[in-house]
């Protein structure tokens, strides 16, 4: 039995074969790993001192801050690793839209499922440390629930989020992390199971072994990031988080603009500029679900048609008209509910939904065509 799992092992991170041209890029996945890895361990360092209870929950950060021996260091390295992990995430899945959602549709489905954890863990995330922009967020969001009748007192312990929804989101913060990791080595089975891609596209019978070749270019690139997420945790170069949520709640001031963690932007911005909240909702949840479909074209044209199409100068334009249309959210996200930036939010929605449905539709022209 040993045996079989030291091979097994071995199968898997030594002897793995990886294909001769694979570059940087690939690096993402290995980071996003480690990331999520030390996510984990700073937050179960943390739960150790927080206490969920609305008259604590606020006064145990700043304990945690200020009296904990390297306190401090742990809470922002949590709280700048959660913006790290999506910044890699984001960065892994746009390496992915060139061709690996069709190649290896099994480790996209699974990875777009680490995702959706990955958002509603730090969402959850976002609201424990009990300031003014975590609670207004969390009302904002769980509002959002009220066309399902319960949903709301049944996540929230009310009808407003309070004592119960701290405690109730505790215990789901510290669990989905877990959940996470374990589809995470289902990701890298799926993964192994087919055989890494590479800047070509397509499976090349030419390979080298994961160890020392491709585990030395992870080094490198763990080396650079961790410096910088270093410089950012420890010195704060850029202001990640919003210097509102750093006040104690008043559940009797609203604030001036309810703005959630950056990371959240491009989805805030379909809630913001689509008048109604269920619509508003369902457009978030299908801007997620159409990456799912994205999956799907495997089903509907062969490899060569899509390296074909790959190839071709219209996939291309989709692709920087979907990365435009996503940061141009981003950005909405971030402004004043004015009418222009409405005006501007709306067209971004179109064009990042046409952006994505064209790779899809084309595939299907291609195949009807052949």
């Amino acid at each position: 039995m040993i045996m079989k799992s030291i091979n097994l092992v071995k199968a898997h991170l030594i002897y793995y074969p990886c294909p001769l041209n694979i570059n940087f890029l690939w690096n993402y996945g290995f980071l996003l790993g480690i990331m999520y890895f030390m996510q984990i361990l700073s937050g179960i360092l943390m739960s150790t001192s927080y206490s969920p209870e609305l008259s604590f929950a606020y006064y145990s950060i700043q304990h945690i801050l200020r009296e904990l021996w390297c306190g401090w260091s742990f809470r922002y390295l949590h709280s700048s690793g959660a913006s790290f992990v999506f910044i890699l995430t984001y960065l892994h899945i746009l390496r992915g839209l060139n061709y690996s959602y069709s190649y290896l549709p099994l480790s996209w489905i699974s990875g777009l499922i680490i995702f959706l954890v990955s958002i509603m863990t730090a969402f959850m995330g976002y609201v424990l440390p009990w300031g003014q922009m975590s609670f207004w967020g969390a009302t904002v969001i769980t509002n959002l629930l009220y066309f399902i009748p319960g949903l709301i007192s049944w996540i929230c312990g009310g009808y407003n989020v309070s004592d119960p929804t701290l405690k109730r989101f505790l215990i789901l913060h510290f669990i989905f992390p877990f959940i996470g990791l374990c589809i995470v080595f289902i990701h890298i089975f799926f993964l192994h199971l087919s055989g890494s891609t590479n800047p070509l596209g397509y499976d090349t019978a030419l390979k080298i072994p994961f160890y020392p070749n491709l585990l030395t270019l992870d080094i490198k690139g763990f080396n650079n990031i961790f410096f910088i997420y270093i410089t950012q945790s420890l010195l704060g170069i850029v202001a990640l988080s919003d210097t509102e949520n750093s006040i104690l709640v008043n559940i009797y001031i609203t604030p001036l603009h309810i703005v959630p963690e950056w990371y959240f932007l491009p989805y805030y911005a379909m809630l913001k500029t689509i008048p109604n909240k269920g619509s508003g909702f369902i457009t978030m949840l299908l801007s997620i679900q159409i990456l799912f479909i994205l999956s799907e074209k495997r089903n509907i044209t062969t490899i060569i048609e899509f390296k074909i199409y790959f190839s071709s100068r219209e996939y291309a334009t989709s692709i920087i008209w979907f990365i435009c249309s996503f940061y141009g959210l981003l950005w909405i996200g971030a402004q004043l509910p004015q009418s222009i930036i409405i005006i501007y939010g709306r067209i971004f929605i179109i064009i990042f939904f046409l952006s994505s449905l064209f790779s899809l539709l084309k595939g299907v022209v291609s195949k009807l065509n052949y």
